[in-house]
């Protein structure tokens, strides 16, 4: 780890930069520096835009020259070194020069915090530092693999922000759920509402007073006591998929927060470790061309092996007709 200083820098912000508020700005050139350094320099005056001093609130413009003065770059946290970044470019789904998907693997998270040292972001940013600009488009749960986009360049993240909150973007999941889901389409429409629990954790539950939300579920494939479904979001609640589900009497498999954990059990017999949710599918229209792009991700080694061990020893059907035996 680095504990020295760095040198007077002085960058000259360019089209895809312009736009961007100084203070997040700094946050992601300065990597490792606390927040709270940042906005000290701020205040001080030793960020200097143009010669000039700024507020935190200062939005950076094309052509602007900002001199950041010598700052030590230690981290608190070890940074994620390049194995990470390596594991990332070896799952890149889809590339251009306005944005790129990646397969996100379960168990890392999109980007550090809450204990964190790094995650997706950090890891692609540590392996290309010639990247001017690269921002998640959207955010997937840390145990959720799948298709994850992310912007290089500021105007495509406008773009795709706009496509998600005008509901044209298709985002599709594949889940293992508790049970028997009926055939064809299972619509869940509640409204979800966060709270915050002992201890700090979050937690999400179906309230009348929450904000809408919407997922269907159709079954792809059926045993006695789980089925494969596919989930397709028309909202993007936080855990909106797992919440409806076990909503819906179907919980996720491997979801030890709004699961069952009887069943979690019999999967991990036969080999689940994780949450059975799979990002497997994601469709929007590309920010510079206008052409639909489609983009899909395969099941994991580890998922396709669940339920090829499903086909050969199935969860029989219990009494209740949903909770399965091991």
């Amino acid at each position: 780890m680095n504990t020295g200083k760095s040198q007077v820098q002085v960058r000259e912000i360019g089209p895809e930069e312009a736009g961007q508020r100084i203070d997040n700005y700094l946050l992601r050139i300065l990597k490792g520096v606390p927040k709270s350094r940042i906005y000290r320099l701020l205040r001080k005056g030793e960020v200097r835009v143009n010669k000039g001093r700024i507020r935190a609130d200062y939005r950076l413009a094309a052509g602007d020259r900002v001199r950041i003065p010598p700052v030590s770059t230690a981290a608190e946290k070890p940074g994620p070194g390049p194995a990470p970044g390596r594991l990332l470019t070896d799952r890149i789904l889809y590339e251009d020069d306005r944005l790129l998907v990646v397969d996100k693997p379960a168990g890392m998270a999109v980007h550090g915090g809450s204990g964190l040292s790094f995650g997706v972001i950090e890891a692609l940013r540590g392996s290309r530092p010639e990247a001017k600009f690269l921002e998640l488009v959207h955010r997937l749960d840390r145990e959720t693999s799948g298709c994850l986009i992310l912007a290089k360049r500021r105007s495509a993240l406008r773009a795709l922000h706009e496509q998600l909150r005008e509901n044209r973007m298709d985002k599709r999941y594949f889940a293992l759920l508790r049970g028997r889901l009926a055939a064809g389409r299972q619509r869940v429409e509640a409204p979800l509402r966060r709270n915050q629990l002992r201890g700090g954790e979050r937690m999400v539950q179906v309230a009348e007073d929450g904000k809408p939300a919407r997922t269907d579920f159709t079954l792809v494939e059926a045993w006695p006591g789980a089925s494969l479904v596919e989930a397709v979001l028309h909202t993007g609640r936080t855990h909106q998929i797992r919440v409806h589900a076990a909503h819906l009497g179907h919980p996720l498999a491997g979801d030890d927060k709004y699961g069952d954990p009887d069943f979690n059990r019999v999967l991990k017999a036969r080999g689940l470790n994780r949450l059975f949710l799979h990002a497997h599918f994601i469709a929007f229209d590309h920010p510079a061309t206008g052409e639909r792009v489609q983009v899909s991700a395969p099941l994991d080694a580890d998922l396709r092996g669940v339920l090829e061990r499903l086909h050969s020893d199935p969860i029989e059907q219990s009494p209740d007709g949903n909770r399965g035996t091991a």
